[in-house]
């Protein structure tokens, strides 16, 4: 995301600026969350943030740049999200795989209604989803890192191939629901709660062959 050269600016103006810049995203942030891309105008967002048409075309250029700033920022966030959660209260083999398992699901759905303006606009515009692809990777090798005190104990000849697959899984079925909804697939309804409890047990079992209960 570009961000605002402030460097020959004064401390409370560069304080100001930033101030503008977050106003500016948060605003942008509610509109697609309420309207997808095509509520995201340049005149609405500085409405809601309450600056000038021309305070959001010197910081972003335009709607494109626009979004690809705060798909970054969302990024950002669930980034560090991700990271929050990976937390176990202990490090036995199963406790550390539910943690990961339910730390990338819980962020999802944290994040559900902005994922889904991304996921959708990623069907037609390649830049976002190249960025959204990178970031998706990027998830991957925090859930793989959190998890290699793991793989020695993966019964398989190719254990990262196995902690591959168990990411694939888990962010394959938080796609689905965040794009399609709880009975897309099937009548059975399945809250996020239960859908989480789940995938704990099947990449416990898939991974260590034992489930954490």
């Amino acid at each position: 995301m570009t961000t605002e050269p402030s460097l020959d600016l004064p401390p409370a103006q560069q304080a100001r600026s930033r101030r503008t810049q977050q106003r500016i995203l948060d605003a942008g942030t509610a509109l697609l969350e309420e309207g997808g891309t095509e509520a995201l105008t340049i005149a609405a967002v500085a409405a809601r943030a309450g600056v000038s048409v021309g305070s959001v075309y010197r910081r972003f250029g335009g709607k494109d740049r626009l979004i690809a700033g705060l798909q970054h920022a969302m990024i950002d966030e669930f980034r560090a999200d991700i990271i929050r959660r990976f937390a176990p209260l202990r490090t036995d083999p199963a406790t550390m795989v539910a943690s990961a398992v339910a730390g990338l699901t819980e962020t999802f759905e944290a994040h559900e209604r902005l994922m889904r303006v991304f996921i959708t606009a990623g069907t037609i515009d390649p830049a976002v989803a190249q960025v959204g692809s990178a970031a998706s990777i990027d998830a991957g090798h925090v859930f793989k890192r959190f998890l290699e005190p793991v793989v020695a104990m993966i019964d398989a000849p190719e254990p990262e191939l196995r902690l591959d697959v168990a990411f694939r899984l888990v962010y394959a079925a938080c796609m689905n629901r965040v794009l399609h909804g709880e009975r897309f697939e099937s009548e059975r309804p399945l809250t996020w709660r239960q859908l989480t409890d789940e995938l704990v047990n099947a990449v416990c079992l898939y991974l260590l062959g034992t489930s954490p209960h």
